[in-house]
């Protein structure tokens, strides 16, 4: 087992020591108590709280006392969401366009999705809408067996595939199977799909094929269609991610049951952490654990270069100053902190085992003791159905992560746009994204006082914690990331930051 020394790498400051006792409250012994210290106090003698007071609380009304004034805290606030609410209303010409596609009964689309389930999910919701451009119908969608972690899960096994019809019944007809009509039809195989193809591409490329041979195949849909669709189809996009793609009824059970119990004690945050080996290898980045774990990652990214997906021209320090590595768990504790995160908080941590083991989450567990995952949420035998199922672990995850108060991400990803999406679409609910590239400076400098430090970090989010921001303020954005204004408004005018 290696040893973790906490020393970070060139980049970032030495541990900060860090007292785990709490200040004693202002004013509990004091010659004036607040409206609060006297609830929690009887007071013998001088009732008027002078000097010779004595504070007789008990040490559970105490603790009650503290609790409640930290789950009151601003960290737990949510942002002005400005009125947005959900709003998919089609247009004339979709709704009648639709008469015309729902009678079709000879054109389908197949297509084959892969990567893990937040992935799986986007190309799902582009496939239902590249059906819709082509006026097919949608074979149920086939989950290529990821290599990585050899899950054989189905649609079925993850979604609900009868509300997933349901919900799709007036946009796009969903089959589970190719009609006996068409099943020994050799489709057609497009492996050639451009990033970001738009819906006249595709019209051009696929339409007469798919009108001649009945059956269409797609492929590696990951970013193929165009973020900038017609509204409509727009809305078809959140249509699909926020209502059809619901998870299957035992998976949304068991997560609503641990979010129950995340909750049972008050607000939770939930973090989603990349801190797993192949995520250091595949961003170019370091763990800052050690010197022998960053060798680890070294020899492996080195053994297999094309596990990069960061731009391969910039060392390890330019993508950290960039702020395009992950936050590894001192960073996010001195976030959290900064942020005013109280210590009492409790914390859903989402993501799979981190290179270092349970020693590499030291200065998150020791700041934040409250600090749980699925396994320990979960009672005897509740996930053993989902054994080695990677994609229903990540369900789980999402499910708990979506149910927070507050969600804040290590770094980008598919699960933490989707979350970013989802919450958005529920009304804004808070969502922390770590303005890494910024702050980065001011957790170098060792010598600033701690006070300031956490007013420059405070400041630096101000705007970053999940406020209503335009979709169409970026050309490339997605709507299921920004889904103000095509598929949520409000009855005001009120300005919106881009």
């Amino acid at each position: 087992m290696l040893k973790l020394g906490f020393t970070l790498d060139p980049l970032s400051p030495p541990c900060l020591p860090t007292s785990h006792h709490q200040q004693p409250h202002q004013g509990l012994i004091s010659t004036g108590l607040s409206q609060n210290d006297r609830l929690m106090a009887v007071v013998s003698g001088d009732q008027d709280g002078h000097s010779n007071s004595r504070i007789l609380a008990t040490k559970e009304e105490e603790e009650e006392y503290k609790e409640k004034e930290e789950n009151d805290s601003e960290f737990w606030k949510q942002p002005n969401g400005l009125g947005y609410r959900p709003c998919l209303g089609f247009s004339r010409e979709y709704r009648k366009r639709s008469e015309e596609i729902l009678k079709n009964r000879r054109k389908y689309l197949m297509v084959v999705v892969s990567g893990g389930m937040n992935q799986q999910r986007n190309q799902i919701v582009d496939a239902v809408v590249i059906a819709r451009i082509l006026g097919a119908a949608l074979v149920v969608p086939v989950l290529q067996v990821n290599v990585i972690w050899g899950d054989e899960s189905e649609f079925s096994d993850i979604f609900d595939l009868d509300h997933f019809k349901r919900v799709l019944a007036d946009d796009v007809r969903v089959v589970s199977s190719l009609p006996s009509t068409h099943i020994m039809t050799r489709p057609v195989e497009e492996k050639r799909t451009p990033l970001h193809a738009s819906p006249n591409w595709i019209r051009s490329r696929y339409l007469r094929r798919i009108n001649r041979e009945g059956v269409l195949l797609l492929r590696s849909l990951d970013s193929r269609l165009s973020k900038d669709l017609p509204s409509d189809l727009q809305k078809l996009r959140c249509k699909v991610a926020f209502h059809a793609l619901r998870f299957a009824p035992p998976i949304l059970d068991l997560g609503n049951k641990l979010a129950e119990r995340m909750r049972s004690k008050g607000p939770y945050l939930a973090l989603h952490l990349r801190m797993e080996k192949d995520v250091w290898v595949r961003t170019g980045c370091l763990p800052g654990l050690s010197p022998e774990y960053d060798e680890i990652v070294n020899n492996e990214r080195k053994r297999r270069p094309e596990l990069l997906t960061a731009r391969s021209n910039m060392t390890y320090h330019d993508r950290k100053l960039a702020g395009l590595c992950p936050l590894n768990a001192l960073e996010v504790t001195r976030l959290l902190k900064a942020l005013g995160a109280p210590r009492n908080a409790r914390i859903y941590w989402a993501g799979g085992q981190p290179l270092g083991g349970n020693e590499a989450l030291l200065p998150l567990t020791r700041e934040f003791p409250n600090f749980y995952n699925k396994e320990d949420l979960a009672l005897h035998g509740e996930l053993e159905p989902f054994a080695k199922r990677a994609s229903v672990m990540a369900a789980i995850d999402y499910i708990v992560s979506e149910n927070s108060d507050v969600f804040m991400p290590s770094h980008g990803g598919n699960m933490g746009h989707a979350i970013q999406g989802h919450r958005a679409y529920a009304g804004h609910k808070k969502y922390i994204t770590p303005n890494k590239r910024q702050m980065l400076p001011h957790f170098l400098n060792a010598s600033l006082p701690e006070a300031k430090f956490n007013k420059i970090i405070k400041y630096l989010h101000h705007e970053s914690l999940g406020q209503p921001e335009l979709r169409t303020s970026k050309t490339g954005r997605d709507v299921t990331k920004y889904p103000v204004p095509e598929c949520m408004c409000n009855d005001s005018h009120t300005h919106l930051r881009s």
